[in-house]
């Protein structure tokens, strides 16, 4: 359990600094095919991260209360949040059996 916690807070860090990067390079760019790619990464990120928002509301919505928080929250972090959420509902089902 110490392990997950863990695992899913250096998830967490480590997006924030992709999020801050490819933010950067949008004020900033950097030199190079270095923009390229972050551009395309921010774009895939922007993509995916939605689609796990929306994961989040069909597979959850009738398993926990959701606020617009817990949609920010894994817009910002994706698949690291979304475990957590996952782990609420788990401890919810075996504390509720």
């Amino acid at each position: 359990m110490k392990f997950n916690n863990v695992f899913i807070m250096t998830g967490k860090a480590i997006t924030l600094l992709a999020w801050l990067m490819m933010t950067y390079n949008l004020v900033q760019p950097f030199e190079g095919n270095t923009t390229v790619i972050l551009n395309i990464l921010f774009a895939v990120t922007l993509f995916m991260h939605s689609f796990q928002v929306v994961i989040l509301h069909t597979r959850f919505k009738s398993r926990l209360t959701l606020h617009k928080s817990d949609y920010l929250n894994v817009f910002a972090f994706g698949i690291f949040s979304l475990l957590s959420y996952r782990r609420k509902v788990i401890h919810n089902i075996e504390k509720s059996s």
